[in-house]
């Protein structure tokens, strides 16, 4: 199938590495102009390199922290200044720490809105008046299962990535007569450094090793495994394209059936 990509101008932000990065090189493979982003230099100057040499497509890098309240609106800027305009946009950030509710105090609190909601809600506003010149605008957020089942020891992601899928409902309500698509991808437990880490959290907790913890929760869902980086970016990049043309407000799960509810 043709995803009708050739050409279309994407920003994903959160791209140096795991499934932001995994996304990023799925709609260069489909030839769109992409501007990636993270923290370190080094790692998405790596990264641009990896994904110019691999899919031929022109990329931007940009080194800055979305949780940051200024920082996406550079983003965004720059992005449109290299490619004249703005197509495409997926809102991505690291979660925050790994703990149980007592372990953390406002500080922790207050950062990790601003990383988990408002960075969405800061890309999208800047994005907003380059997206209504698009004939093909559309919005993913990365959120997580746990929108919808409650992981335990990440009861800042289980709070703070929901009221993501309520911004990104409410915002393809708002914005449907715009002509711009908003939808979420849920992703289950991915391969990524990410969850690497999660797991060493809990193996220090548990006394077990990284292996057996990643073995017990893929053991939770419906497939026995947990997702490669490049399965959930499929699904982000269909949503994405021009040929999802009548997708919005959905909040796709992809978790190997990890979530247990029925809707």
């Amino acid at each position: 199938m043709d995803l009708q990509l050739k050409g279309k101008r994407a920003l994903v932000a959160g791209s140096s590495l795991g499934l932001g990065y995994a996304i990023a090189w799925g709609l260069a493979s489909e030839g769109c102009r992409v501007a990636i982003n993270g923290r370190n230099p080094q790692r998405i100057k790596d990264a641009s390199i990896r994904l110019q040499t691999e899919t031929s497509s022109e990329v931007l890098p940009v080194v800055g922290d979305v949780g940051q309240p200024d920082f996406p609106a550079t983003l965004v800027q720059q992005t449109v200044q290299a490619f004249g305009g703005l197509d495409l946009l997926v809102t991505n950030a690291g979660g925050p720490p790994s703990g149980k509710f007592e372990g953390f105090d406002d500080s922790v609190w207050v950062y990790a809105i601003e990383l988990s909601l408002l960075s969405h809600v800061r890309l999208i506003k800047a994005a907003l008046p380059y997206l209504r010149q698009s004939d093909c605008a559309s919005v993913v957020t990365m959120t997580s299962y746990s929108v919808k089942q409650p992981i335990p020891n990440l009861i800042l992601s289980n709070s703070i990535r929901a009221a993501t899928v309520g911004l990104t409902k409410s915002l393809s309500q708002e914005l449907g007569l715009d002509g711009i698509r908003f939808n979420s991808i849920l992703p289950g437990w991915t391969m990524t450094e990410r969850v690497t880490e999660l797991m060493a959290y809990r193996a220090g907790v548990n006394g077990t090793s990284v292996d057996e913890e990643i073995t017990h929760q893929a053991s939770d869902a419906a497939l026995g495994r947990m997702a490669r980086p490049e399965e959930v970016a499929n699904a982000a990049v269909f949503l994405l394209s021009p040929v999802a043309s009548y997708i919005t407000g959905v909040m796709l799960t992809v978790d190997g059936g990890i979530y247990k509810g029925t809707f």
